[in-house]
């Protein structure tokens, strides 16, 4: 019958990660430096402000439906990309959603002429307010918790619960 088919080296499992294959080439920077997740998240954030606007158009010209599918799937793309480069999910979609909302209505406001009220602009503040509470709450790239007053602390890294069997 042939042989197996082997499996590559698969990524740390650090609670940060699913399943899955090992970065490859879409996920590995020249040298094979793991990519940083920022410009990812950043591309998935223009990505679906992008599809979301274009959903807006695609109102009034059906032609624009290319746009929103190819939009929300890069998207989503890169969302999952970000999140392969170990970024956690609350931080990552937090900031999506918070930057994608705000984008959103500050450039629907000046495209399409919809309402952008003081309300609006509080409701946005308030969002964008929450993510900082959530990035800030969130362990650092090594595991460090916040102390009660939201310092990183020194020392060995957080256990996740998840130790490597013995």
């Amino acid at each position: 019958m042939g042989q197996p088919l082997e499996r590559g080296p698969q990524p740390p499992a650090d609670g940060r990660r699913g399943p899955g294959l090992p970065p490859g080439p879409l996920l590995s920077a020249p040298g094979g430096t793991p990519p940083r997740p920022w410009p990812l998240l950043g591309a998935a954030i223009l990505l679906e402000v992008g599809a979301t606007l274009a959903l807006r158009a695609a109102l009034d010209h059906p032609a624009w439906y290319a746009v929103v599918l190819t939009g929300y799937a890069g998207a989503f793309t890169a969302l999952a990309l970000v999140l392969r480069a170990g970024l956690g999910v609350g931080v990552a979609y937090g900031v999506w959603a918070a930057a994608g909302v705000a984008l959103t209505a500050v450039l629907a406001s000046l495209l399409f002429g919809d309402a952008l009220t003081w309300t609006t602009a509080l409701g946005i503040a308030l969002v964008v307010a929450g993510v900082l509470c959530v990035e800030t709450g969130s362990p650092d790239r090594r595991g460090h918790p916040p102390d009660r007053r939201g310092r990183r602390t020194p020392g060995p890294p957080a256990s996740r619960g998840k130790e490597p069997p013995v």
